[in-house]
């Protein structure tokens, strides 16, 4: 029951805090539309990159232009809704160099809620919308003997993807702590993560593959519910069921990053400034 009311809390109070940045950014709206259309112009570039590769080549590690569309959408889409949510985690450590901090510990609001609602910007809808769509593209052209569980998996794989992502910025903000700051070394395994799984796993030496795999799991966010839908060869040998453990992972991600949360959270010391 304390643990739902706590919950509950931490809900509500991000709920208040993103809707007061939510409020603030659409009081300039053609400034707020602007700023949405050129980070979708900017995160695009990644994807145009790609069709460049593919304007050389028909195949890449060979993965057809739809498959590796179909990776870099879920990678993106599932990235943007994290970094959404959560994605003010990683300047945790200018806040405890500037000992600005020290100010949400002594507030009546979950630390966790008040640092990831932090600045919370609508812009990065562009991401999301951006990922979309690449994604809606690969689905109708990708070569895919479409089935009841693929259908669903597709739907799973962004919302687990998602979650899996939140855990990495969770854990990385809970490293900053330890660490005093290294927000480069969080910024390598999310926007750098994301990066890695916009290519399939074929180009990529089997000790990485293996590292973003039983490490960090990020290869549970496409690489290998992707496998099943393509019909593709499971990254390291992996068994079939893998496919569908993206959720269990997810959760599992989850709990370790918020026990490294509080653990960092205890350990904190003020800058006593």
């Amino acid at each position: 029951m304390a643990e739902r009311s706590a919950l509950a809390e931490g809900l509500r109070a991000y709920r208040l805090i993103a809707g007061m940045w939510m409020r603030s950014s659409m009081t300039y709206r053609t400034s707020f539309v602007v700023t949405v259309f050129g980070n979708l112009t900017v995160t695009g570039l990644d994807f145009v990159g790609i069709l460049l590769m593919f304007s050389q080549v028909d195949s890449l590690g060979g993965w057809s232009l739809p498959e590796v569309a179909f990776l870099y959408g879920l990678s993106v889409t599932a990235f943007g809704i994290a970094d959404l949510l959560l994605g003010s985690m990683d300047v945790l450590g200018a806040r405890m160099r500037d000992g600005s901090f020290d100010t949400l510990l002594v507030r009546p609001a979950p630390v966790l809620a008040q640092v990831g609602a932090d600045r919370f910007a609508l812009r990065r809808l562009g991401r999301i919308t951006q990922g979309a769509v690449v994604l809606c593209w690969a689905l109708v052209s990708v070569d895919v003997d479409w089935s009841a569980a693929k259908v669903l998996l597709v739907p799973v794989m962004v919302v687990s993807g998602a979650a899996i992502f939140s855990a990495v910025f969770v854990a990385g903000a809970a490293f900053q702590i330890f660490a005093q700051d290294a927000a480069e070394v969080q910024n390598a395994f999310t926007y750098g993560g994301t990066t890695l799984l916009q290519y399939p796993p074929s180009v990529f030496g089997e000790d990485l593959v293996r590292g973003v795999t039983f490490m960090v799991p990020l290869a549970f966010v496409n690489w290998v519910p992707s496998a099943y839908v393509l019909g593709r060869p499971y990254p390291i040998g992996l068994p079939s069921w893998a496919a569908f453990a993206s959720p269990l992972v997810a959760v599992a991600c989850c709990a370790l990053a918020g026990a490294a949360w509080r653990t960092g959270l205890r350990s904190y010391r003020s800058t006593g400034s």
